[in-house]
């Protein structure tokens, strides 16, 4: 039954199926949330007028012309005002590929917004560390990339189970203090898996029957989407949070270099504070660990997971698409520093082992070269 489903996954996907033609997004989560309980002292509402328009003709005809013009000329009370600001709340900031959410309230309140926004998306909340700033969904899959065909219809919801993608999506979430001190910044980071028949990952022609999951680059266009989802949360009206996510930025530069130690190091044409906001995020498209962060110094301790290292073929499906976090790859993993160092205007970007000694290696020189393709 899963390899019918993987193949009209895959007869779909070359058909050239894109999610963001039509922007549908209609994520189930590959876990399951425990049942909500309502609090004994919880006040329910009265269900004979929840739902009557007030201040409307005592016909009972309304409609929402007739609505407006009735509210028209009348002051606002405070709680509408509250509600209805002038100015946004939440506004995009981008730098090449990379997008976040500028948003003006505390990280407190900013956190319990996006918990709730990921949640009513479909997903399970697997990682949540509030001193950090770090929040981290499970595999999900995105139905509405299932087109509703005929037999689909036909079958229906009962059977729907049956269908299936061969593509997983996870996020990660990042809050940061802005640079005002009274908003927060939110970076929101995708990664991704699709199932493959084991011997075509590597351009063969020919499967061996059984698949296996493997990574896919990361969106950035799906993680525009969900920061502009994201800014509806907070108030942005539609229209208007399209238009900024679809602003575009000068791709800004970043140069790529050797001492003569053989140590690979990257320098960006920006001041620290937004170096470090992206390298952070960069970090978190790449799939690392990041461990703990001490801006003051400029550094970011990390374990570096390489994702083909726990796709084994005794694990389940959630197993193997634990790469970005999980036990296996940290025990795996060796520790390093990422170390920016402000000049003015530009910021140098270098890799050190866990004893501080400059990682004149190939993992460093890798760990540069990835930081570079995010950063260029």
């Amino acid at each position: 039954m899963r390899t019918t489903a993987v193949l009209v996954a895959l007869a779909l996907a070359a058909g050239g199926c894109s999610m963001f033609e039509s922007k549908k997004i209609d994520y189930k989560s590959s876990g399951s949330l425990p049942p909500l309980e309502a609090p004994p002292d919880l006040v329910m509402p009265a269900g004979d007028n929840r739902y009557a328009v007030p201040d409307v003709n005592p016909t009972g005809a309304a409609t929402f012309s007739a609505y407006d013009k009735e509210r028209a000329g009348k002051p606002k009370t405070a709680e509408q005002e509250a509600l209805l600001p002038s100015v946004d709340k939440a506004s995009i900031e981008r730098a090449g590929t990379q997008r976040w959410l500028v948003v003006k309230a505390p990280a407190a309140e900013v956190w319990a917004v996006v918990k709730d926004f990921w949640q009513e998306m479909g997903f399970i909340i697997t990682l949540e560390q509030p001193e950090t700033g770090v929040m981290e969904t499970d595999w999900a899959e995105n139905r509405a990339k299932i087109p509703m065909d005929g037999i689909r219809k036909w079958v229906g919801k009962a059977l729907d189970s049956l269908y299936s993608t061969s593509e997983r999506d996870k996020f990660r979430t990042r809050l940061e203090p802005g640079s005002d001190a009274k908003s927060t910044e939110v970076y929101i980071s995708h990664r991704g898996m699709v199932e493959v028949y084991e011997g075509t990952q590597g351009g063969g022609e020919q499967g061996q029957g059984r698949t296996m999951w493997q990574p896919r680059p990361p969106d950035p266009e799906l993680e525009a989407e969900m920061l502009r989802r994201l800014m509806v949360r907070f108030g942005v009206e539609e229209s208007r949070a399209q238009a900024m996510v679809a602003e575009k930025a000068g791709p800004p530069h970043a140069n790529l270099a050797k001492t003569a130690d053989g140590e690979a190091t990257l320098t960006l044409p920006e001041a620290f504070d937004r170096a470090w906001r992206r390298v952070g995020l960069a970090l978190d498209r790449i799939g690392f660990a990041v461990e703990d962060r001490d801006r003051a110094a400029g550094v970011y301790y990390v374990r570096y997971a390489d994702p083909e290292a726990n796709t084994k073929k005794d694990q389940g499906i959630l197993s193997k698409l634990a790469f970005w976090h999980g036990d296996d790859s940290k025990a795996k993993a060796l520790k390093y520093q990422v170390r920016l160092t402000g000049r003015g205007e530009n910021t140098g970007i270098s890799v050190y082992m866990e004893d501080g000694k400059p990682a004149n290696n190939e993992t460093g020189t890798r760990i540069v070269s990835l930081l570079f393709e995010q950063l260029k």
